[in-house]
């Protein structure tokens, strides 16, 4: 794990969700005025959505369920992204290379989340003993 992270900014994975929703949000600026409340509205919501899900699991870390819950959601939004960059590609409203490098991006994505969902052990807030409240 590295470094202790303290605040769900700091994960490489939110970082690098934030980064492709961007990337995203700027290459769908030029999807057709028609896609405006389609495709275009979809990939932008679903792609911002995979790094809010990260912040929200970031905040359930003292319940286990609810964090990998929350990983899950945001690894579904992920798979969601790739579904409309495949559409994008189709409709060649972006290029096969550039829909494959977005592509590529959510696999790191979601390798990042499963990973951290198969373990999350190291991600939880341990609750502090008494002696430690008391004393702490």
């Amino acid at each position: 794990m590295g470094k202790k992270v303290q605040y769900h900014w700091e994960l490489e994975v939110y970082q690098m969700s934030v980064e492709a929703a961007m990337q995203i949000f700027e290459i769908s600026k030029g999807f057709p005025k028609e896609e405006v409340y389609s495709l275009t509205d979809q990939i932008r919501r679903s792609s911002r959505s995979v790094s809010s899900a990260i912040a929200e699991s970031w905040r359930r870390r003292k319940y286990e369920k609810a964090f990998v819950n929350k990983l899950n959601e945001s690894e579904s939004e992920a798979a969601e992204t790739q579904v409309w960059l495949e559409y994008a590609v189709k409709c060649e409203y972006i290029s096969r290379d550039v829909g494959k490098d977005l592509h590529k991006a959510y696999d790191n994505i979601i390798g990042k989340l499963v990973t951290m969902g198969n373990n999350p052990e190291p991600w939880l807030l341990k609750p502090k003993l008494m002696t430690e409240q008391v004393h702490g």
